[in-house]
């Protein structure tokens, strides 16, 4: 199984956190990979505008190969690159589990009214709790949940 992990992935922080919940679902799920698109390099940058149509093109045929999408949905605003990757996925008919951990509230499920209908579920767990080993069994279970629903109405 292919998940591919759209999600912020600038900081620090934020790619830590990235590894952390790829590495947890890769245990939790038997056959699991997580496609994580931060790993994506070309050359010796990871940020060298000559490899950015590379990047891109990475990034959608990774969206392709997926079976499902884990979408990071925190922030104030979800991430653009995140927003783009989940138009591709639900273009693509590919279900997306939207991850929001961000207390602040928005128009629907803590976010933009599209961006939480186009998610197949949304998976609310405030960050109060800094239990990434909670939301990653959460997250495994919906995804699993997801998965077989999918290919019974196919």
């Amino acid at each position: 199984m292919e998940i591919y992990l759209s999600a912020p992935l600038f900081t620090q922080a934020e790619r830590r956190w990235n590894r952390q919940l790829a590495a947890g679902l890769e245990a939790r799920i038997a056959g699991a990979h997580v496609i994580l698109p931060q790993d994506f390099k070309f050359g010796q940058s990871y940020n060298d505008p000559r490899d950015f149509p590379l990047l891109y093109r990475a990034c959608m045929d990774g969206i392709r190969k997926a079976d499902i999408m884990v979408a990071v949905l925190d922030g104030p605003d979800v991430d653009s690159g995140t927003a783009l990757e989940m138009g591709v996925a639900l273009a693509r008919g590919i279900p997306i589990i939207g991850v929001r951990t961000d207390y602040r509230e928005g128009q629907e499920r803590g976010v933009n009214l599209i961006v939480a209908r186009s998610c197949t579920q949304v998976l609310r767990e405030m960050s109060f709790g800094e239990d990434l080993d909670q939301l990653v069994d959460d997250l495994a279970g919906k995804i699993v949940a997801a998965l077989k629903h999918s290919s019974g109405s196919r």
